[in-house]
């Protein structure tokens, strides 16, 4: 789901930074007003879910694979302001240097990402809850909302790739950007999202809300105490999804809609020129390898990496907006 470079028009990346760029201005609003200082830094591990699951590949039908993206989780524990915000930074720590995901379609991967999928599974989520109640209210909430977000996620990616060759296209008639139209993407990416993909949302969303509830019951918003010592399983658990994402390097493929150009030429005869000819970013470590290391060991660092940026950038948010932080990560 992570849009590639030149898959998309300018335009179509314009407009999806034009919707964004009030969107981010809210939510860093929301988060300085609303969430307690001691509490900030904690989004940024939360966040760290959500980017370690997306390190985790999962082979799809059709031979592409998939990830889950954590965004029902974050918007429970912290709400989905505070969720579209810690998504948005993973998504950035990601595309710039990693190499996952587009900078200039930067805007449309947090849209789909860090904006609709929060905001929709935490609304139903809110809703089941409300309804059922306790514990099982929770998860169950918690889980339907994962599913329904993470789809509606790919829906709107899907659209946003098949409109490309409707809009977009030379003199020949042939497509500049990615050449599939809304026919093909969107069977195409709901097919794997609505089944692997979507139990996988499920899967880490209620797992580890599950053992953040039992084992750091005041890691969320809806707790204001913080110690320490209260948080140490959390951080137990993102070390454990560290030490064990290399085992998403085990899935083949690639995602759809981020092939290279010239697997695209193969694949409908052409090489559509502004995907072929379009600006590239060159990330420091692409496809999350590290030099001469071992491309487990790589993926590894370059969690580690990961982490440690979430950590200093959400550390640095709260000491912009609320002064001197009280709790050390």
């Amino acid at each position: 789901m992570h849009i590639p470079e030149n898959y998309l028009s300018p335009s179509t990346c314009a407009v999806a930074y034009a919707v964004m760029l009030p969107i981010w201005r809210i939510a860093a609003k929301r988060v300085s007003a609303e969430v307690p200082r001691e509490k900030v830094p904690l989004i940024g591990i939360a966040a760290a879910f959500s980017f370690l699951a997306m390190m985790f590949n999962i082979p799809l039908p059709g031979g592409t694979t998939g990830h889950a993206v954590c965004g029902t989780l974050i918007a429970i524990l912290f709400g989905p302001w505070p969720a579209c915000l810690a998504i948005s930074i993973a998504l950035a720590i990601q595309a710039v240097f990693f190499g996952d995901g587009g900078i200039l379609s930067f805007g449309a991967n947090c849209l789909n990402m860090a904006f609709v999928l929060p905001f929709i599974g935490h609304s139903i989520y809110s809703a089941i809850r409300e309804r059922v109640g306790g514990r099982r209210g929770e998860l169950i909430g918690a889980g339907v909302g994962a599913y329904v977000g993470l789809n509606a996620a790919a829906l709107l990616c899907a659209i946003e790739f098949g409109i490309q060759p409707l809009l977009f296209t030379d003199a020949s008639g042939a497509a500049l950007y990615c050449p599939y139209p809304v026919s093909v993407a969107v069977p195409a990416m709901m097919l794997g999202h609505l089944t692997v993909a979507g139990l996988a949302e499920v899967g880490f969303t209620v797992g580890i809300l599950a053992f953040v509830r039992s084992a750091a019951p005041s890691f969320g918003i809806e707790d204001r105490s913080a110690s320490k010592a209260s948080f140490a399983p959390v951080l137990g658990l993102v070390a454990a999804l560290v030490a064990a994402c290399p085992l998403g390097l085990l899935a083949t493929g690639d995602a759809w809609g981020e092939w290279a150009t010239e697997d695209v030429a193969e694949m409908v005869g052409y090489a559509p020129s502004g995907l072929a000819d379009g600006w590239e970013w060159s990330s420091l470590m692409p496809d999350y390898s590290v030099g001469a290391l071992p491309e487990w060991a790589g993926y590894m660092v370059s969690a580690m990496i990961g982490v440690a940026l979430l950590v200093i950038v959400f550390r640095l948010v709260a000491q912009a907006t609320k002064g001197a932080v009280d709790f050390d990560v």
